[in-house]
């Protein structure tokens, strides 16, 4: 028998350790989690990246990526 085509990685998300499937984005690993990418600001392994370049940051093992959420509003 071969192995699954679809292996897994870990990747740290807001400091909390989290499986996800092999060779996502950054962009698909938002998605997956349900995160809105027009309402983020997303820190990639300690840097800043601009939005434009999420759909072409591949998540790798042992990656840690914060996202904080933009919330609208004040006075």
């Amino acid at each position: 028998m071969s192995e699954s085509t679809t292996s897994t990685i870990e990747v740290r998300l807001n400091g909390d350790p989290m499986a996800c499937p092999e060779g996502l984005s950054l962009l698909q690993l938002l998605e997956l989690r349900g995160y809105k990418p027009q309402l983020v600001v997303v820190e990639f392994n300690g840097e800043i990246l601009p939005r434009a370049s999420w759909a072409d940051q591949p998540v790798r093992e042992a990656d840690a990526v914060e996202v904080v959420t933009i919330v609208g509003g004040g006075s």
